[in-house]
């Protein structure tokens, strides 16, 4: 029989520094998860509230690049990051 699912909120942060894939670089869930939030929200870190690539990333060790098949999923989070840190389209 399995375990239940864990129904705490979950958070994962990822670094990107362009040098290869993203890492993995915080993960958490409960109260772990909302520093994670917080502390995101306090440096201007856009949000992306996707459960089911969060499930996917936390399985990931941390400091560990993201495999080849979170490689989309991923990109399209960076290019939600990359257009909310340009603002609006003029």
């Amino acid at each position: 029989m399995s375990a239940p699912p864990d129904t705490r909120r979950l958070a994962v942060a990822l670094q990107y520094d362009r040098q290869g894939a993203p890492r993995v670089t915080a993960k958490g869930r409960g109260a772990t998860a909302e520093k994670i939030i917080e502390t995101a929200k306090s440096h201007d870190i856009p949000l992306e509230d996707d459960p089911v690539l969060a499930e996917a990333l936390a399985k990931i060790p941390l400091d560990d690049e993201i495999p080849v098949e979170l490689y989309r999923a991923v990109a399209t989070v960076i290019g939600f990051v990359l257009r909310h840190r340009r603002g609006p389209a003029r």
